[in-house]
C-alpha cells in the first residue's frame, strides 16, 4: 500500500489499480485504448485546424464544432495517458492534488461539452424553425458568450468538489480501483461521512447534462414537428439530415456517461470492471467519433479537410498551380450562375481545365478582385 501522511487528513497520493479484475488483459486492452486516442488527438485537431485557417467556416455551427473539439481534447487528455501509462505499468501513482486536478478536468470538460450540446440544439432549432432570425440571433459575440457561459458553468459546478473532497477524513485508505480519479470514486475511499457529495454529485448530475437532455429533447421535438409540416419531401430529408449528425453525437456522447453514472449508484449487481469500462468509454469514444461523424455528414467540412489532407496548394482542376489572384472556374460558374454579372472570367494561360457542370468546355479561372471588395464569397457552400 501507499504510504500516507497519518497526520493529514488527505492521503500523499493514491494506487490507481487501472482495470481491477482485468489485469491480464490491460496490456492487450491498451492496444485499442491508445488508438482511438491517437485517432482522438489527429481528428480534433485537423478539424480545429480546418475551422480556424478557412474563412468560409467561420460561421456559428462551426465555431460550435470547434469549441465542441477543444472539449474533446480536453476530455480525453486528462484521462487517457494516465490509463496507458497504468495499463503499460509505467506509473500507476498519482498524488492527491494531481487526483484532484485530473477530477477536475474530465468533470468540468464534460459540462462544459453538454453545454455546447445544447447551444448547438438551440442553433438547429433557429436554423430550421426560424430561418429568417439567425443571423440576427447567432452573431459571433453570441458565440462567444455562450462560449464563456460554458467555461463559467463548468467552473461553478465543479470548483465546490474539491473543497468537498478536502474536508473529507481517509484514514490511510489510497487504493482506488479505477484508471482516473471522478468525484465519487475519491468520496468513496473516505471513512467519514460522504452524504453531502453523494447529494452534490447527483444533484449537479440531474441539474447539468441531465436538464441539457430534457432541453435537447424539446428543441428536437419542436425540430420534428416543424419538419413534418413542410409540404416539400425533399426539404423534409434535407432538415433531417441537417440535424441527423449532431443527433448521433448526441447519443454517442450521453448513453454511456448516464449508464456509468446510474451503474455506480445503483447497479450494485454490475462488475466493477464493467463500470470501469464504462467511465472510460463515455470519455474515449464521443472525442473519438465526434469529428468522424461531422466530417462525413458535413459536405463543406468533408471537403475543407480533403483539400488540406490532399492537396498542398491551390491547384485547379488539371494539377496547375494558379497565380494568387486566380483560382479555378468550378467555383465561378456557381457563382455566375448564382450572381450574374458579380463574378469576371479571365482566360487561364496555365489551366486547360473543363467545366462540366453544365456540360460546357470553357477553360477559365476567376479573379479574387470581386470577393476582395466583399461583393463574392471565396466559396458556395452547396457547390
Amino acid at each position: 500500500m501507499v504510504a500516507t501522511n497519518q497526520t493529514s487528513l488527505q492521503p500523499a497520493s493514491f494506487l490507481l489499480l487501472g482495470m481491477a479484475g482485468l489485469e491480464d488483459l490491460q496490456t492487450w486492452l491498451s492496444i485499442p485504448f491508445c488508438l482511438m486516442y491517437v485517432a482522438t488527438l489527429l481528428g480534433n485537431f485537423v478539424l480545429l485546424f480546418v475551422i480556424v485557417t478557412e474563412r468560409s467556416l467561420h460561421e456559428p455551427m462551426y465555431l460550435f464544432l470547434a469549441m465542441l473539439a477543444v472539449a474533446d481534447l480536453i476530455l480525453s487528455s486528462s484521462t487517457v495517458p494516465k490509463a496507458l501509462s497504468i495499463f503499460w505499468s509505467l506509473s500507476n501513482k498519482m498524488s492527491f492534488h494531481a487526483c484532484l486536478t485530473q477530477m477536475f478536468f474530465t468533470h468540468f470538460s464534460f459540462i462544459a461539452e453538454s453545454t455546447i450540446l445544447l447551444a448547438m440544439a438551440f442553433d438547429r432549432y433557429i436554423a430550421i424553425c426560424n430561418p429568417l432570425r439567425y443571423a440576427t440571433v447567432f452573431t459571433h459575440s453570441v458565440i462567444a458568450k455562450i462560449g464563456a457561459a460554458a467555461i463559467a458553468r463548468s467552473f461553478c459546478v465543479m470548483f465546490p468538489t474539491i473543497f468537498l473532497l478536502q474536508r473529507l477524513l481517509y484514514c490511510g485508505h489510497s487504493i482506488m480501483p479505477h484508471t482516473y480519479c471522478e468525484h465519487m470514486g475519491i468520496a468513496r475511499l473516505a471513512c467519514s461521512d460522504i452524504s453531502v457529495n453523494i447529494w452534490y454529485g447527483f444533484a449537479t448530475t440531474l441539474l447539468c447534462p441531465g436538464l441539457d437532455v430534457v432541453l435537447i429533447g424539446v428543441s428536437y421535438s419542436l425540430i420534428l414537428r416543424a419538419v413534418f409540416r413542410l409540404s416539400s419531401k425533399d426539404a423534409q430529408v434535407k432538415a433531417v439530415g441537417t440535424c441527423s449528425s449532431h443527433a448521433c453525437v448526441i447519443l454517442i456522447f450521453y448513453t454511456p456517461a448516464f449508464f456509468s453514472f446510474f451503474t455506480l449508484r445503483f447497479g450494485h449487481n454490475v462488475p466493477h470492471h464493467v463500470h470501469i469500462l464504462l467511465a472510460n468509454l463515455y470519455v474515449l469514444l464521443p472525442p473519438m467519433l465526434n469529428p468522424i461523424v461531422y466530417s462525413v455528414k458535413n459536405k463543406l467540412i468533408r471537403e475543407k479537410v480533403s483539400q488540406i489532407l490532399f492537396r498542398t496548394g491551390q491547384l485547379c482542376t488539371a494539377g496547375h498551380e494558379l497565380d494568387p489572384g486566380l483560382r479555378c472556374g468550378l467555383t465561378c460558374a456557381k457563382l455566375g450562375e448564382l450572381l450574374p454579372g458579380l463574378c469576371q472570367m479571365q482566360p487561364c494561360q496555365h489551366c486547360p481545365s473543363t467545366n462540366r457542370l453544365h456540360g460546357k468546355a470553357q477553360p477559365f479561372c476567376w479573379t479574387l478582385k470581386h470577393h476582395q471588395r466583399g461583393q463574392v464569397p471565396l466559396s458556395d457552400p452547396q457547390i
